[in-house]
């Protein structure tokens, strides 16, 4: 009986593609560049879009004044709820809208969500504006399920539970004030959670992430008196070499968890200096450091704030300052989430022809903010065989028709398979 029921799914998805790329061309062509994370126009036309399909929308707009403190400027997260029969649980699909600036070097038009070879390209098209619409129309497949009767006047699928849409819009920032901020106004409370993806792959863990932000104040003066000032710029130097061999420490790590290596520090940012023929009095430096899921994070913020503050003691006269930008935890597998694993892999073996792997990632994502409520989450959706493939987060981001399509399929049969 699965059988015929996925057979029906998969038919309605074809049936609709082309409405679902639409959807998804509609969503690419409003930006949601984060900086700035003027979001909430963005989750004004999904709202107008979803509600277009017969979906009820709940719109949550977090207050400014938080948005502002974050660094962004405005932010509406979404919930769609679909509720079936009493008895069985409530499973979240969770994607965000935010996305980092498109950058350099496009050969296609960032926000034109153009279809070139069977590929749609934009920035956010594969990471991860692709499950809105993989979500939407995995949900819309399954409530048809429920429309039209067997011979014998039964419903075709008795689901029992419930399926809910997080579209959010803070993941470049953090997550606090997208699935974070849901959860923390007790919206929602899953009992499952499926999170946007990047590849064939079921990912069940993530490494964590610090950043902090360095400022190195010395004293400004004349190139021609270079005495009468303290270089800030030769205090970065001298920390830079420390931070960067560090790195020799941190790839002898190595982390438990398939596809995560070890961990790893970068420095992603540097200001400082006023002019040429002047002493740099003041430098800004903005780090990064990769955290593998067996760290934990308290230890790994001491030992680099100490790290810094001995580089600089070799400076005479520099003055420190150490701020915290972010501090995100590592996603770890809960027991819980066997049922989504094994479900996605088996329909993903199914629709792809390949064995579908369970491994971790390298990357941080807001997934661990469900985690960390004790809610068992799984990270797969829309994305090549692997996340590079996509161009995410780079120039002439694009996604596969084929693989938005094998993904819907592959979360409708999921749903289906934990709901019936």
């Amino acid at each position: 009986m699965n059988d015929a029921l996925h057979a029906r799914l998969d038919a309605w998805i074809a049936a609709h593609f082309d409405e679902q790329v639409r959807f998804l061309q509609a969503l690419v062509r409003v930006p949601t560049d984060t900086p700035p994370g003027d979001n909430a126009p963005h989750a004004e036309k999904t709202l107008e879009l979803l509600a277009a399909m017969g979906l009820a929308v709940e719109r949550h707009p977090v207050p400014a004044d938080a948005v502002r403190a974050q660094g962004m400027t405005s932010i509406t997260n979404l919930i769609v709820r679909r509720r079936f029969a009493d008895g069985g649980p409530t499973i979240a699909l969770n994607a965000h809208g935010d996305v980092v600036p498109p950058g350099e070097g496009w050969t296609h038009d960032p926000y034109g969500g153009e279809v070139v070879d069977g590929a749609l390209y934009g920035r956010a098209s594969a990471v991860s504006k692709s499950d809105f619409a993989t979500y939407t129309f995995a949900l819309r497949a399954l409530e048809a399920l429920g429309g039209p009767l067997e011979p014998g006047g039964q419903p075709l699928a008795r689901l029992r539970g419930a399926v809910e849409l997080h579209f959010t819009y803070d993941e470049e920032f953090g997550g606090e004030l997208g699935p974070g901020w849901l959860l923390a106004q007790r919206l929602t409370r899953p009992d499952l959670l499926i999170a946007a993806g990047f590849s064939h792959q079921v990912v069940t863990a993530h490494n964590g992430c610090l950043q902090l932000e360095v400022t190195l104040h010395g004293l400004a003066s004349h190139a021609a008196y270079p005495e009468t000032g303290i270089d800030a710029l030769q205090a970065a130097n001298r920390l830079l070499t420390a931070l960067y061999a560090h790195n020799e420490v941190l790839r002898g790590r190595r982390s438990q968890v398939a596809g995560i290596t070890h961990p790893y520090l970068n420095v992603g940012r540097i200001e400082g200096g006023s002019n040429t023929n002047v002493v740099p009095g003041k430098v800004v430096l903005k780090l990064d450091r990769r955290m593998i899921p067996e760290e934990d994070a308290a230890a790994v913020e001491a030992e680099v704030r100490a790290l810094i503050e001995q580089a600089v003691a070799a400076s005479p006269g520099v003055r420190l300052e150490i701020r915290r930008l972010l501090l995100a935890q590592s996603l770890k597998p809960l027991p819980g989430n066997r049922a989504l694993v094994q479900a996605l892999q088996r329909h993903g073996e199914a629709v792809f022809g390949h064995v579908i792997e369970e491994s971790g990632t390298p990357l941080y994502t807001d997934v661990r903010l469900y985690g960390a409520h004790g809610i068992p989450a799984v990270i797969y959706g829309a994305g090549p065989r692997t996340v590079l493939e996509s161009n995410a987060k780079r120039a002439d981001e694009h996604l596969q028709l084929a693989d938005l399509q094998g993904a819907t399929r592959v979360v409708a049969r999921t749903l289906l398979d934990l709901l019936g």
